[in-house]
């Protein structure tokens, strides 16, 4: 759960005690059941990681602008390793991106990753960003072995 939510959810349950305290005219249970249904839905998503990998933003601008908004926009934060299933998952991912000049396709979640693959977000980034991050994030897991749930972090 972001920030934001966070708070906004810490605000609403503040002021339905209050109000509640005050008047006793508000069901605090809707509110509660709420904020058990964001914060369970982002544990849902990220469940039980094993490392957590801060990936550097301004090394790699384009590729960790990217990570982030595609978890922003609902992909997962958390990559499982599965480096047999890379070749299956990055053929169903970039399935009908039409390559262009210049530019890498980047997947995220990233082809290695169990979470990869079909529905995969796809942008166009410079090549030497794009192979330097996934250069990089291949030494960062290199000593991982697969089923290793690693999340993702952009610094």
């Amino acid at each position: 759960m972001s920030s934001k939510k966070k708070w906004a959810a810490v605000t609403a349950l503040i002021a339905a005690i209050l109000i509640y305290l005050i008047t006793g005219k508000v069901d605090l249970s809707h509110v509660l059941g709420q904020l058990q249904t964001d914060t369970g839905s982002v544990k849902q998503q990220q469940g039980h990681t094993d490392y957590t990998l801060q990936f550097p933003l301004s090394r790699y601008p384009e590729t960790g602008a990217h990570i982030r908004e595609a978890i922003a926009a609902g992909k997962s934060a958390v990559c499982t390793i599965d480096r047999s299933g890379a070749e299956a998952n990055r053929k169903a991912s970039l399935k009908g991106i039409p390559t262009r000049k210049g530019y890498d396709r980047d997947e995220w979640p990233m082809a290695m990753c169990q979470e990869g693959g079909t529905g995969a977000d796809i942008k166009y980034v410079t090549p030497a960003d794009n192979r330097g991050a996934g250069s990089w994030i291949s030494n960062q897991l290199d000593n991982y072995p697969d089923g290793t749930r690693v999340l993702f972090e952009v610094k």
